[in-house]
């Protein structure tokens, strides 16, 4: 099977970390259990505080130095322990938190196609971003391109094993909500076959 995966996807299969990602590591994480085959790709988004771009306060929160008393909203997470493999900045910047090889803590309670606790057999993107206001194009570029390495690093991950945190925790989340254009992402990322 691996044969047929470029060496840059094959170098990300065995080290997990992105190509070009700024690294931010996280202590949220854990090890995926023996039989978890990497098969889905899950994209959420975040914005702290809500609705506001910019400054340090996602990566702070993913690595959990978060300051409560910064803004009332923080108070209500502070205490959280979460991460998600990586981020993408409304300029594009690509931000690792977790190596892909391990077990981010992103999805929570999940389920896809049956198959329940999603974080154990998927990697967990997030977009900055709110689910009303529209995605940037750099993020959409950057999305697919990083869609595109995992898919060829990890075949199982095909375009139909690519869902929203909404889909696999629906009724408790809603992201990447109605703002995210499914068809323009796919559209990308068909764009880009072959072009790894």
């Amino acid at each position: 099977m691996t044969q047929d995966i470029p060496d840059d996807c094959l170098e990300l299969r065995s080290t997990g970390r992105l190509p070009g990602a700024r690294w931010c590591p996280s202590p949220n994480f854990g090890p995926r259990p023996d039989d978890a085959a990497i098969s889905l790709l899950v994209v959420h988004n975040i914005s702290l505080p809500p609705g506001q771009f910019g400054g340090n306060a996602i990566e702070r929160f993913f690595c959990n130095q978060l300051d409560p008393d910064e803004h009332p909203y923080f108070e209500t997470i502070a205490d959280l322990k979460v991460s998600a493999h990586a981020l993408i900045r409304r300029d594009g910047e690509l931000v690792q938190f977790v190596s892909l090889l391990e077990r981010a803590w992103h999805a929570g309670r999940s389920s896809f196609q049956g198959q329940q606790e999603c974080n154990d057999f998927s990697i967990g993107i997030e977009l900055e971003g709110t689910d009303e206001l529209p995605y940037t194009a750099a993020q959409y570029q950057r999305l697919a391109m990083v869609a595109r390495q995992v898919m060829t690093a990890w075949p199982a991950i095909a375009a139909e094993r690519i869902a929203g945190h909404c889909d696999v925790a629906p009724g408790r989340k809603t992201d990447p909500g109605p703002a995210f254009d499914w068809q323009r992402f796919l559209a990308d990322l068909s764009a880009m076959d072959g072009g790894v």
